[in-house]
């Protein structure tokens, strides 16, 4: 179980945090450098080298996307000029990708990171390249909402890359793209000019996620457990009725794959921050805000909690709760995770995922007076803590991964497995690196009290 210290707080790790930036430049420099355009995108490293997984390029944003939060954390401008300048080069074709799910991984991660750092006043940008940044965000935000498959009852969800039937987990935090979108206006056209709200679609799935996908210890079936997620939500797609649990990446449809885990865990508590910045009229039609609200601060304190109860003490889960292998660890949960064992990996990835989860919950329930805010807020320092440190920041230069012990599919075996062992371990992966980044800047900009960092921004100030 998770073992918070409750007088962390932010500033005990600005040391930390500002090593982290040191060690990640580089890193970012070697990869550009190995990276020529028209090249897949970087997924996961072999050996320390990133390597290309040709799947759907949904690692594209992530690489780009961490230069610019390099320029966030340093002012250094070549970092701000390369992602500025690969954004606009080589992410257009991510913007109008009817084919995926990815749309808050891949564009948030780049425009909306742009967009962010403009409305901060972090950048000088022309009128044109203001207007463009927003016409792709609206785009997105609607392509996204596009994917759309009715439920039975008159709700539905953004389908996954599997297709109509599928509703992922995952896609609870790329619901950042339908946010956006709506924060900057805009609408899905439909048939005969029907005009479809994005807000409408982005709590319609949120609330099929919470109902379908986060279990809440009342009976659902022989393994309700409260927090425990389903990487994949089967539907009839004829009819829209709930037909079972499924698992791509996790053990089995009925243990839970802790990175989907964490994409829920974060993905509720941005929305409670986001929903918090609207117009109160504006959720009146789609439950109004106290019904919206409690459902996904229950889904979000649900996984939460189960995060913490079945995580080592140093906030590093394994890969999934009800890996087999996990049986030869003894009281594994006792203990900081071990990244080299012989029987199952840790998911660094998903503790990075899962660490702002925490903290971005814990704050919410803390501005409005619950003091169990302060729990989640402890175990996300926690897990920063333990992250940028030793075993998992990587400070070998010849290692172009930043986070290491990640797992990208083990199911399918896609993860390098060192010579001379059983399990993969010491290796990176775009997304583990890229959200420790977005935990560092964070960390860095609530520890020197600067202004709080979210993806939908602060009001527009002046460049300064």
């Amino acid at each position: 179980m998770l073992r918070s210290e409750p007088i962390l707080t932010a500033q005990d790790l600005l040391t930390a945090v500002m090593r982290m930036w040191e060690v990640s430049a580089p890193k970012l420099r070697a990869i550009d450098a190995d990276w020529p355009p028209g090249s897949g995108a970087p997924v996961f490293t072999i050996e320390g080298r990133y390597t290309a997984r040709g799947w759907t390029e949904w690692t594209q944003g992530f690489q780009f996307g961490s230069a610019l939060l390099q320029f966030d954390a340093t002012g250094d401008p070549w970092f701000l000029e390369t992602g500025r300048t690969a954004t606009w080069e080589r992410m257009r074709v991510h913007v109008t990708h009817i084919g995926v799910h990815d749309h808050g991984f891949n564009n948030v991660s780049t425009y909306g990171n742009l967009w962010r750092l403009w409305r901060e006043g972090r950048v000088d940008m022309s009128t044109a390249e203001e207007r463009g940044l927003e016409l792709a965000l609206a785009a997105s935000g609607a392509v996204q909402a596009a994917r759309w498959t009715k439920t039975a009852g008159g709700g539905g969800f953004v389908h996954s890359f599997n297709g109509p039937h599928s509703l992922f987990v995952d896609t609870l935090r790329s619901l950042r793209s339908l946010a956006l979108a709506h924060q900057l206006g805009h609408v899905l056209m439909g048939e005969h000019d029907e005009r479809i709200s994005l807000l409408g679609r982005l709590v319609a799935h949120a609330r099929a996620t919470a109902t379908y996908s986060v279990y809440y210890g009342q009976g659902r079936d022989t393994y309700d457990v409260r927090g425990r997620t389903a990487h994949e939500s089967i539907f009839n797609a004829t009819d829209g009725l709930y037909r079972c649990p499924s698992s791509q990446q996790g053990w089995s449809p009925f243990t839970t794959w802790t990175r989907g885990l964490a994409w829920a865990m974060c993905g509720f508590a941005e929305q409670l921050e986001w929903l918090a910045i609207l117009p109160g009229d504006e959720l009146d039609p789609l439950g109004g805000r106290a019904e919206v609200e409690t459902f996904m601060r229950e889904a979000a304190q649900a996984t939460c909690d189960f995060y913490i109860a079945n995580t080592p003490t140093d906030g590093v889960p394994y890969w999934d709760t009800g890996a087999p292998g996990l049986t030869h660890l003894g009281d594994y949960l006792e203990r900081p995770a071990d990244p080299f064992n012989s029987h199952e990996p840790v998911d660094s990835s998903a503790a990075a995922i899962g660490a702002q989860g925490l903290l971005r919950l814990g704050r919410y329930l803390l501005g409005r007076g619950d003091p169990v805010g302060s729990k989640y807020w402890q175990a996300g320092l926690t897990v920063s803590r333990t992250l940028l440190d030793e075993p998992y920041l990587s400070e070998d230069p010849a290692h172009q991964g930043l986070l290491l012990h990640s797992v990208y599919h083990r199911p399918n075996g896609w993860d390098h497995v060192p010579a001379g062992r059983t399990v993969p371990s010491g290796e990176s992966c775009m997304w583990g690196d890229y959200h420790l980044r977005e935990l560092a800047t964070y960390l860095g900009r609530v520890g020197r009290n600067e202004t709080y960092h979210s993806f939908f921004g602060p009001p527009r100030v002046e460049a300064r």
